[in-house]
């Protein structure tokens, strides 16, 4: 082979080894353009589908709220419509009458867009005190238009974390909302309080005007008192430590007090349900049957009045209509 030969072959792979780098170096950078082209592509449709996930439960919940009176909340930002509510007609409701009147009244002011106040319905187990709210939305409700009548909410006890979530969703409503929260108690360490707490006082928002909150609770503070022995006994300054949890309470502006029933209170409600649902048993004998139930019950109140009916009509073959 001739030198030249020899000269010119590593010319010509020194050429093309400098193509090959100046074809990668321009690659490079195009791939990595890409590469951030798509991630901004993918981020603008993240934002996108937030503001759409965020949008769409708030419009598909006002339509919801035409569908129906009654409604349970979920944390998750659902609210189940409930096409019949398990109540009991006012009028059954005996032994009660001053706190029927009081949270009647309440209940129709809120529903005329004026002033009212939160309530806490507070006493022995059994006495009504859930079926008043229920009834008593079931009442207001008889005569107003479909665009007038109240709606009512139940939330649970546990999720009460996500009660300003729940608000926040009300406030957009045309609607006028009660929100129940049955058997409300807190124990221990449990701060989900602050959350209830911050809708009665309001925070900065305010409570939404077409939202009002009745809660029942065996207990008038809302804490178990060997909690609150427990709180005083344990803090360095007792007072200070329990002030925020007891004075809960106070912040509903309507409390109501139920308290356990008479024996002629018992045999009322008894009574009543039988006339209502058409059960018949000679009188003397009914009160016997009603009073030896309540002692192997160990109560007298409306619960164990309605149980002892249901015992009674189910013996006699009684359909017990409406329920």
């Amino acid at each position: 082979m001739s030198k030249k030969s020899r000269k010119t072959a590593p010319r010509a792979a020194s050429k093309a080894a400098a193509r090959k780098s100046r074809t990668t170096a321009t690659k490079r950078p195009l791939a990595s353009s890409e590469h951030d082209t798509t991630e901004r592509i993918a981020r603008a449709l993240e934002v996108i589908a937030s503001h759409l996930s965020a949008v769409s439960p708030i419009a598909d919940a006002e339509d919801l709220f035409g569908s129906a009176d009654a409604f349970v909340w979920h944390p998750d930002g659902r609210v189940a419509p409930v096409p019949r509510v398990s109540r009991v007609d006012l009028a059954l409701l005996r032994g009660i009458d001053r706190m029927r009147d009081i949270l009647i009244e309440n209940t129709e002011r809120f529903a005329d867009g004026l002033p009212a106040n939160n309530a806490l319905l507070w006493g022995a187990r059994g006495m009504g005190k859930s079926s008043l709210v229920k009834a008593t939305h079931a009442s207001i409700n008889v005569n107003r238009k479909p665009a007038d009548r109240l709606k009512l909410i139940e939330i649970h006890r546990e999720d009460i974390e996500s009660l300003p979530d729940l608000m926040e969703l009300l406030r957009l409503s045309d609607f006028r909302f009660i929100v129940i929260c049955d058997d409300l108690s807190f124990v221990g360490n449990d701060a989900t309080y602050n959350s209830l707490k911050a809708m009665l006082v309001g925070g900065i928002e305010g409570r939404p005007d077409n939202v009002i909150l009745y809660a029942t609770s065996d207990r008038r503070h809302l804490l178990a008192r060997e909690m609150i022995e427990n709180e005083r006994s344990t803090a360095i300054n007792p007072g200070e430590a329990v002030e925020e949890k007891v004075s809960l309470s106070d912040r509903f502006g309507l409390w109501l007090g139920f308290h356990r029933c008479s024996q002629d209170e018992y045999l009322a409600m008894v009574k009543g349900y039988c006339a209502h649902f058409g059960i018949k048993l000679a009188e003397d004998e009914l009160e016997r049957e009603a009073l030896e139930w309540s002692t192997t019950r160990g109560s007298r109140s409306g619960r164990v009045a309605w149980q002892f009916t249901q015992e009674l009509a189910g013996r006699l073959g009684v359909r017990l209509a409406g329920k």
